[in-house]
């Protein structure tokens, strides 16, 4: 594993300061201001905000995807502070280390399930990841480990030889959250992974991870601009607002004493009776039964 993550958190961010670098007419830019942030072991933090206020970003960085940008792109770079995952510091991560970190990391980022290769197989695209860390993994083992994770995230074992663009919207963001999970990882980085898809599939996704990261206890750090979707699977959350962090703590803690506008602003637009609506009893990272998430696990539609 890299790093020393049996001692401390899966991730700790001190006064982490990520820039965009000038390019072309594009001037520099500051995306994340100063942050202090940590995600515990076993915990699924929500990370909460606007477009534009340095959510992905922080995804990116994380994940160590941000030393892997496509030729030509631009990728963020660590100006100040720093960010550790799993004991190893992002601002002196060589390449190197960055392909070893994303074994250890699974990442859903935005639009993942419209960037599936379409010359892959549902079978090919989650045994890839596998393949990428060993290519002489017996081929066996492959597919009984292929199969396993396909089944875990509700896809018909008959999906094996279909191609992406013959499963639904909500079975791609499924087969890409296999992908990211097949390795084992102990923290799961998922940007969005709910955009896109309508209403009782995206509640079905996240309840997906939700009983995932129950079952095997992995770390977690769920994005988004949506409340309701983090009301649902997070311990706690951080707000961000224009890269800095406006907000952080158990959600109805967050929202009930807000220190910052925008939080205040979100508080005030909950409906009166959400809190009225609450869903079964969840256990917490050790084991003993914690307050409800909100609202109510619908029942789960085949998708």
């Amino acid at each position: 594993m890299v790093g020393n993550a049996q001692h401390g958190y899966p991730v700790l961010a001190s006064d982490l300061t990520i820039e965009y670098p000038a390019h072309g007419p594009s001037p520099a830019y500051v995306a994340v201001r100063g942050l202090n942030l940590s995600v515990k072991p076993g915990e699924v933090l929500g990370l909460l905000g606007e477009s534009g206020s340095g959510k992905s970003t922080i995804a990116k960085v994380l994940a160590g995807r941000f030393l892997s940008a496509p030729r030509g792109a631009v990728h963020p770079v660590i100006t100040g502070g720093d960010a550790q995952v799993f004991g190893e510091s992002l601002r002196r991560l060589s390449r190197r280390h960055a392909d070893r970190l994303m074994f250890e990391v699974g990442y859903v980022g935005q639009e993942a399930s419209e960037t599936l290769r379409a010359d892959h197989t549902v079978a090919e695209i989650v045994a890839e990841p596998i393949l990428l860390r060993d290519r002489h993994y017996n081929r066996k083992a492959l597919e009984a480990r292929v199969v396993t994770m396909v089944d875990a995230v509700r896809l018909p074992l008959g999906s094996l030889g279909r191609y992406p663009y013959e499963l639904s919207t909500g079975q791609r963001q499924r087969l890409a959250i296999a992908r990211a999970l097949v390795l084992e990882p102990a923290l799961l980085i998922a940007d969005e992974p709910t955009a896109a898809i309508d209403a009782v599939v995206r509640h079905a996704i996240i309840d997906l991870i939700s009983e995932l990261q129950e079952h095997t206890a992995f770390s977690a750090m769920v994005i988004s601009h949506d409340l309701a979707i983090l009301r649902r699977i997070a311990d706690r959350i951080a707000v961000l607002q224009g890269g800095m962090l406006v907000g952080l703590g158990p959600i109805e803690e967050v929202l009930a004493n807000p220190l910052h506008p925008y939080v205040e602003r979100l508080a005030a637009e909950l409906p009166e009776d959400s809190v009225a609506r609450e869903a079964p009893v969840l256990r917490g990272i050790d084991g003993v039964p914690k307050p409800p998430r909100m609202l109510p696990h619908p029942r789960r539609p085949a998708v």
